[in-house]
């Protein structure tokens, strides 16, 4: 089945928190006989940032950020049998998610993939004008990054025939434990650019422990944080490219997720950091988001706090055998239970399921 794939990027993680979702899900999707196309446009300098080449499981096509790029990127995506819009590609979203309705061919699927359903639904809610709204109905299917409950009731109320969440996971062949690098040891690690709806929580669960505990290292990986005010005892290393993801989880105490505003406030969204930390065996201490323990077993598998205090407290009471004991455990969880393999196989059941009803429906 050919899938024709129009993301933010594949072969980047650039100012692109989407990457490691996209490579590990159509990576395993491949395996199951999808012949995968990534259209990706030359955007935010992230071809210059790239930290894969592109893999032998799909062609990838740059197109250039222009009206004349996008067209040409369209015309090669034609004929596809599934077709999929994801949020956040960046440039010409609003031109692309109503292209890829057009280009839907007889007895193929649209799809439209929200990887920030909680912040995509208030978008539109804030604006009944946004053009989104019309064209939701029109696709055979809508698939999101989590949310959950909420995020499916919200857009069935948008008039999508089917809305169905589609897991973060691990890909057991990128995240995975690796020798500890002195370079990025740490009492505390936390990974994430800097963004508007994110900024405060990182100030509250990172910042704020860190001048509780003077003693203690705190390292802090992403882009767009070097002229952020922190304590003396936070080192910034800016972006982290992919590869060094797996160093960075063994070598601190414990790692650190924060979720955004909009995915703390429905849960149930876990940020791919909940499973490629868990994947390389690391202790993983989150912010609290309804919907945890679907995952992992809050005090066995992963550390919760409600607020920057209860950080310091976990902080304070870790040493490293019990760090250990809680990332093993964490990682035998999410290999028997949220690889990218087990996502893979329901994202193959719902489009061949969907496609086989319309032909069989079709005159």
């Amino acid at each position: 089945m050919r899938l024709a794939f129009f993301g933010s990027s594949l072969v980047s993680a650039y100012w692109n928190g989407a990457a490691t979702y996209y490579r590990g899900l159509l990576s395993a999707l491949s395996r199951h006989g999808f012949r995968i196309e990534f259209y990706e446009p030359d955007a935010y300098d992230r071809q210059a940032h790239r930290d894969i080449d592109p893999p032998d499981w799909a062609k990838v096509v740059v197109w250039p950020a222009t009206p004349e790029g996008m067209q040409d990127a369209l015309d090669q995506a034609r004929g596809a049998d599934v077709v999929v819009k994801a949020s956040g590609v960046g440039v010409f979203d609003a031109e692309l998610e109503d292209a890829v309705l057009a280009l839907r061919r007889p007895g193929g699927l649209a799809i439209f993939w929200d990887v920030d359903a909680p912040a995509t639904l208030a978008s539109m809610a804030a604006n009944p004008a946004d053009p989104l709204r019309r064209l939701i109905p029109g696709y055979d299917m809508v698939l999101t990054y989590g949310g959950g409950e909420p995020v499916i009731q919200a857009y069935e109320a948008l008039g999508a025939k089917r809305c169905v969440p589609i897991y973060n996971a691990l890909d057991p062949a990128s995240h995975h434990p690796v020798p500890i690098d002195p370079a990025f040891g740490c009492d505390l690690a936390f990974l994430g650019n800097r963004l508007p709806d994110r900024e405060a929580r990182v100030e509250e669960f990172f910042l704020k422990p860190a001048a509780l505990l003077p003693e203690r290292r705190f390292l802090l990986g992403g882009n767009g944080w070097h002229d952020k005010p922190m304590p003396a005892n936070v080192r910034a290393l800016g972006h982290v490219y992919t590869h060094q993801h797996n160093a960075v989880n063994v070598s601190a105490l414990a790692v650190l997720n924060i979720t955004r505003d909009s995915m703390a406030l429905t849960g149930f969204s876990p940020p791919t950091r909940v499973f490629e930390a868990a994947g390389a065996g690391a202790c993983l201490m989150t912010d609290a988001w309804e919907g945890i323990e679907m995952f992992l077993d809050p005090g066995k598998e992963v550390l919760v706090a409600r607020d920057g205090t209860e950080v310091a407290e976990h902080l304070r009471a870790l040493d490293r055998r019990r760090a250990r004991t809680i990332g093993e455990a964490a990682r035998r969880r999410v290999l028997a239970h949220h690889t990218y393999e087990h996502r893979a196989v329901q994202v193959a059941e719902l489009l061949t399921g969907e496609r086989a009803r319309l032909l069989e429906a079709a005159p």
